[in-house]
């Protein structure tokens, strides 16, 4: 995903002379290689300052300009909070704060890395929209979806490796709209991010059962697609959420709380990152599964349902 994304920014500034990427002191992905020799004084590193990245943003945008503020996940966001509400929202700046290895994808660095709380926070901010892709077909369109808007947006991306999730998917990418990329019935399953790939797989699993299930694609958290969930809410007997967040702030309360405010009649299984910091080390999948977010638990528990 941080390849398509260095791709597409690339893409964008053949068409706007006013894209810039301003980073922390991150290594940029190889593929931002051909951005630093054609544009190279629209790159900007502003070393281990955080704050002087928003700021820096904050300004290229009062400009004129299309910024990208580009770091790992927590020091996008957490460092620089004050600058982000400020200097961004405040102002309502179209500037993408753009947020990489979000959740625990970062899983061998530990706590300090872990942005599980991150889609709470910005969605918090007044006027700051929100967009979690969740393979780097989405990245693209989400990146371009970014340049265009004309407020804040904080882009959460994957770290690499995700897998190709949506060339197929039976419904297009449109900013503010949930997404269908596999259909189904009886059950739907939201999730957002790279996580989906484990959605994926557990509904294929699920094929066992009998059971067809859909997967939809919740990749703009904010402003979210009331309506849509509406009609899933009426469409399917089950809805299911997987999510690489804490149960706090995430896609589960947005499903639960319209749930309850429509009177859905379906049932609702959630599986988000526990509300605590996990002092376990390993692997994505082994920090996934400490949280208690497996396809053999989705799949248990959902077939358990049917």
């Amino acid at each position: 995903m941080r390849d398509a994304f260095a791709r597409t920014v690339y893409d964008i500034s053949k068409k706007d002379s006013k894209v810039f990427v301003v980073v922390a002191d991150i290594s940029p992905a190889a593929s931002m290689t051909p951005f630093l020799r054609d544009y190279p004084e629209h790159f900007i590193n502003v070393g281990l300052s955080e704050q002087a990245m928003i700021g820096v943003a904050a300004g290229l945008a009062l400009r004129g300009c299309t910024a990208f503020a580009y770091t790992i996940a927590t020091f996008a966001i957490y460092r620089p909070f004050e600058q982000v509400r400020d200097d961004l929202c405040y102002q309502n700046l179209p500037v993408t704060v753009v947020g990489v290895g979000g959740g625990v994808q970062y899983s061998l660095l530990g706590g300090t890395h872990h942005a599980q709380e991150d889609i709470a926070v910005m969605s918090a901010l007044p006027g700051m929209s929100v967009v979690a892709p969740c393979d780097p077909l989405e990245t693209v369109a989400a990146t371009w979806a970014c340049a265009r808007h004309t407020g804040p947006v904080y882009l959460r991306l994957g770290k690499a490796g995700e897998s190709d999730l949506t060339s197929e998917a039976p419904e297009p990418f449109v900013f503010g709209q949930l997404r269908l990329i596999r259909k189904g019935a009886s059950v739907a399953i939201l999730t957002y991010g790279p996580i989906a790939k484990l959605a994926i797989d557990a509904a294929k699993a699920l094929e066992a059962h009998g059971c067809q299930a859909a997967v939809f694609s919740a990749h703009t958290l904010k402003p979210f697609d009331q309506a849509r969930l509406r009609r899933i809410f009426d469409e399917f007997r089950h809805v299911v959420v997987v999510e690489e967040h804490s149960e706090r702030g995430g896609l589960a309360v947005l499903v639960k709380v319209e749930a309850f405010d429509s009177g859905a009649g379906c049932t609702i299984t959630t599986f988000s990152l526990k509300d605590e910091f996990i002092h376990v080390y390993g692997a994505h999948g082994d920090i996934l599964a400490a949280h208690g977010i497996t396809v053999d638990k989705i799949v248990q528990s959902v077939s358990r349902k049917l």
